[in-house]
């Protein structure tokens, strides 16, 4: 049995987390599927765009607890062995990646919420950071998620494990956006549509900017985003972006 599909369609990458019994855990199964589907979106040239879902009333529960003990009752804590590269690979992806949440996530499963540039959920989803209630913390989740939460809001959803609703979640950060259940593909598909107008490159390079930049000091932003601002209206993108604005007629990398 298949934990995690792929499917490509008009330039858009869905991947499908399908372990309704176990509310999508994290086990060591799935993540490696996960990977696995996520190399080959990476890798495709046809995908412009990944989605990530589930099936299912819940998104992803977190890691699989049942696989978080040993044998003899010590933790050995197999989720770590791969979690953190998928993140990265999520958060480094130069495709943008929109996570479309069919409904309630917890704990680790907000941590691949986080990692994706947009987050769409149904107002009907809830949300919650569970880790101190079981005597553990939100360790590995924390590097993407302290990235988007409002400072306030993480302090208080962290240390209380209290449960929040969609449109909190899009209030501090979490989520880009809560929709209705019967708007949430037209959102989606909004997003991708968008997103298949940018030139691969640039988009890429645009989302290192929104991260990179923020850190820099005013001079060195400047000095660093002249010099990128030249090189990309002389490269073959800009260049093929200024002359079908001249011509009238759509770039070669927003047909489908």
């Amino acid at each position: 049995m298949t934990l995690v599909h792929q499917d490509l369609a008009a330039g858009v990458a869905t991947i499908t987390l399908d372990s309704p019994p176990n509310r999508n855990a994290l086990s060591v199964r799935l993540l490696g599927e996960l990977r696995e589907r996520l190399d080959w979106a990476l890798a495709e040239p046809a995908a412009r765009v990944i989605v990530l879902t589930a099936t299912g009333k819940v998104f992803c529960s977190g890691a699989d607890i049942k696989e978080q003990r040993a044998a003899d009752g010590k933790p050995d804590a197999p989720v770590t062995a791969s979690f953190p590269e998928i993140l990265t690979l999520i958060w480094e992806s130069p495709k943008p990646v929109i996570c479309r949440l069919n409904g309630t996530a917890r704990a680790g499963g907000l941590g691949l919420v986080a990692a994706c540039d947009f987050a769409v959920a149904p107002v009907t989803a809830s949300f919650a950071f569970t880790e101190v209630r079981l005597g553990v913390v939100p360790a590995m989740i924390s590097v993407p998620v302290l990235r988007r939460l409002d400072p306030r809001a993480a302090a208080e959803y962290f240390l209380t494990g209290e449960v929040f609703d969609a449109a909190r979640a899009a209030e501090i950060g979490l989520i880009s956006k809560a929709v209705p259940e019967e708007e949430l593909d037209a959102a989606v598909a909004h997003y991708a549509d968008l997103l298949i107008k940018g030139a691969p490159e640039a988009l890429a390079i645009t989302k290192q900017l929104v991260r990179q930049v923020p850190a820099m000091s005013f001079p060195e932003g400047l000095r660093q985003m002249t010099t990128l601002s030249a090189e990309r209206f002389t490269s073959e993108e800009g260049q093929e972006g200024i002359t079908a604005y001249m011509e009238k007629r759509p770039p070669t990398w927003a047909t489908r």
